[in-house]
């Protein structure tokens, strides 16, 4: 195993031999034998142990331990000690979760701290298997056949060619001492039920179930490249991103064989997961939406919009603004007043009779029943039905600031005034007010 792995390091990873790099060592079998084939290779390792007292003393003789053995073979060791229970009680999730949450983060502050590039854990080909089953049993994409990669951003896995197997026999070949967690032997997680109980039927039914396993991931790897290929290619085509928002073609989308396929694509990295309401939205009325944890979806007429979820302004909050003064939120407003000679409208500026105005100007959202006198027009309308008229999205409902005068619209902002307040041939003090994206 020590010539594979050397070979292997060489082929994967010929970088990891020329930087220093933090290893995380449990004490278990896996890690010990990662580590002891490292200093072998005459690699630069930084030792990293979680002491999650989980354990009792246990945990504290793992720690022991760890430290024993990278004092032994010369090389730094970090310790970290963390309140598991608490964590996991505090933000309501598992212990499996807990510890996964709080060992990452302080991996990454480590690697910080130490200016190192990357992370080596000991994650082997049966781990990838065991991955592989537990998303095949709640149910997946493909991506999710795909097992444990071999490298994701700063996490490297230079064991995953090997199985549990040839990592004991290399240990006990070799005289390795490790600490074994009692934990691993209970069937109440998932995981451990399937390494107990379930791999080892598959591996009765097929002694040679790690190489068939390689030759399948192979396969789908190069499958779900493939997906990837024409997802990307006709993402080009039937989208497009404007201003921050990501804008789905329904038309277009509608005339491929699996419009689900494509949309399961493009959204899953925004951590949507209602799929089957995601393809309901193809057929749905406007002004359907759909939530993921920082993203919005909405069906608007024949377009799926796509965009960051709101969570810094209160609906329901009036700002206001004094004569002279420049405004900075919820966006950048600034009044000025000027002659009649400077009369250049758009849709930032707006130029009204100063002397109409009742100070301060209120900036606030639109509320049910809202009118006004569009400019140009005899007579009121509700600003829904501007809205309407003018073809709104949802989205661009939701975000349009009104400028009032107390109870009256002078500006739908970024759109049309209100004739109230136009600058006449009567009109003496002339009011700018512009903004800014």
């Amino acid at each position: 195993m020590e010539i594979e792995f050397q070979q292997h390091i060489k082929n994967k990873f010929p970088y990891l031999l020329d930087e220093t790099v933090l290893l995380a060592v449990s004490g278990g079998v896996d890690s010990v034998v990662l580590l002891h084939l490292c200093c072998q290779m005459k690699m630069k390792v930084v030792v990293a142990h979680c002491n999650f007292h989980l354990r009792e003393e246990e945990s504290d003789g793992d720690q022991l331990f760890v430290e024993q053995l990278a004092a032994n073979l010369k090389v730094p060791c970090y310790v970290a000690h963390f309140n598991t229970e608490e964590y996991a009680s505090a933000n309501k999730v598992s212990i499996q979760i807990a510890a996964r949450e709080l060992r990452y983060k302080w991996f990454d502050e480590l690697l910080q701290e130490r200016k190192l590039n990357k992370l080596l854990v000991a994650h082997h080909l049966d781990d990838s298997m065991e991955t592989f089953l537990i998303n095949f049993s709640r149910g997946t994409g493909l991506e999710g056949l795909l097992g444990i990669p071999e490298q994701s951003n700063k996490l490297v896995r230079p064991l995953l060619p090997f199985t549990r197997e040839q990592i004991a026999n290399y240990a006990l070949e070799h005289k390795i001492e490790w600490r074994e967690d009692r934990t691993n032997a209970q069937t109440k997680y998932l995981r451990n039920k399937i390494r107990k109980l379930v791999l080892p039927i598959f591996k009765e039914i097929n002694p040679q179930l790690g190489d068939s396993f390689k030759d399948m991931i192979t396969h789908l790897q190069d499958s779900f490249e493939l997906s990837q290929d024409a997802a990307n290619m006709f993402y080009k085509k039937a989208v497009k991103e404007e201003g921050g928002v990501v804008i789905i073609d329904l038309n277009l989308l509608m005339e491929v064989n699996n419009p689900r396929a494509y949309l399961f694509h493009w959204l899953q990295p925004y951590g949507f997961t209602a799929w089957n309401d995601i393809v309901h939205l193809l057929t749905a009325q406007s002004g359907k939406v759909i939530y993921a944890k920082e993203y919005v979806l909405l069906k608007d007429r024949s377009c799926l919009f796509l965009r960051k979820r709101e969570f810094d302004v209160e609906e329901n909050r009036s700002y206001f603004l004094s004569e002279n003064e420049v405004l900075h939120s919820p966006l950048t407003i600034s009044t000025e007043c000027v002659s009649a000679l400077e009369l250049i409208g758009n849709n930032t500026t707006i130029y009204v009779d100063k002397d109409q105005l009742i100070f301060p100007l209120e900036i606030r959202k639109v509320r049910t029943g809202d009118c006004f006198f569009p400019l140009g027009m005899k007579g009121s309308k509700k600003v829904s039905k501007f809205f309407k008229d003018e073809k709104y999205s949802q989205f661009e409902k939701e975000d349009t600031w009104l400028l009032c005068s107390q109870d009256k619209i002078v500006w739908i902002i970024g759109s049309r005034m209100d004739e109230r307040f136009k600058v006449k041939n009567t009109t003496i003090n002339i009011l700018k007010i512009q903004i800014k994206q």
